[in-house]
């Protein structure tokens, strides 16, 4: 089995982009900025939040055996669809 490279590179550049933004919100801490500290926190760790809410609903709807689900979380749309049970999908 090769090693998936890829995944590497993206975990690297995840930890750069998240170091990067920790840095850049202390420089704006320093510089009495708290406006634009507060927004670059924000902006770094809400998607890191989303990320994890959303790989809840994957770990949920992945035990009901529902492959149309599947295919709506790698599209993004899963989350709307689990919320809304006005939504009728085939088991």
């Amino acid at each position: 089995m090769k090693f998936p490279g890829s995944v590497l590179v993206s975990l690297l550049l995840f930890v750069a982009e998240t170091g990067t933004a920790l840095y850049l919100s202390s420089t704006y801490r320093s510089a009495g900025d708290r406006i634009w500290q507060a927004l670059t926190l924000l902006f770094a760790l809400l998607p890191c939040v989303l990320v994890q809410f959303n790989l809840v609903f994957i770990h949920r709807d992945l035990s009901r055996d529902r492959p149309l689900v599947l295919l709506l979380h790698i599209l993004q749309l899963g989350p709307i669809v689990s919320l809304s049970g006005t939504v009728m999908l085939p088991p």
